[in-house]
């Protein structure tokens, strides 16, 4: 089976797509999500390169891409220095997210369907993947690492 042209990504609270819907301009996909710059490879020092990103993409109403609004928390030795701390990256990164989903005009949790896109910021590839390996149709959501594939019901696997 084929990748379609229109990709579903499901709703599902309390887990990684908690944070998909539609509003009155389209449809919306963030996330928080740590990642490494493309070609990275790890070594000493890596804390440092490992960003914690807050990423809102937004799409038309038949699912293309419009635009993105990626911003970059801190990086893993920042979160590890006070994990737990009101001012910590993922603190900020919450904090940062909820801002962006309330400036979406009538905006509701919900399945989803869009069109693969990708934009690189930093180096680190954002986007929505589409490929065949061995004959199997795959889409993979990036950098957050959420594989989609038949019967494309909107489920991803990690």
């Amino acid at each position: 089976m084929a990748v379609p042209h229109v990709i579903p990504i499901a709703y599902e609270p309390k887990r990684r797509t908690e944070t998909i819907g539609r509003y009155a301009d389209g449809q919306f996909l963030a996330s928080i999500t740590y990642a490494f710059p493309e070609g990275f490879r790890p070594d000493d020092g890596w804390e440092e390169h490992k960003r914690l990103y807050v990423a809102l993409h937004t799409f038309d109403a038949e699912g293309r891409y419009r635009d993105s609004e990626i911003w970059c928390a801190g990086t893993w030795a920042e979160q590890q220095s006070d994990p737990q701390g009101e001012d910590s990256v993922l603190a900020r990164a919450r904090a940062h997210l909820a801002k962006l989903l309330r400036s979406l005009p009538r905006r509701a949790y919900t399945d989803i369907a869009i069109r693969p896109f990708q934009r690189t910021v930093d180096g680190v590839l954002f986007g929505l993947m589409t490929g065949e390996d061995e004959g199997e149709a795959w889409a993979e959501l990036y950098p957050d690492r959420l594989g989609f594939a038949a019967p494309w019901n909107g489920r991803y696997d990690t």
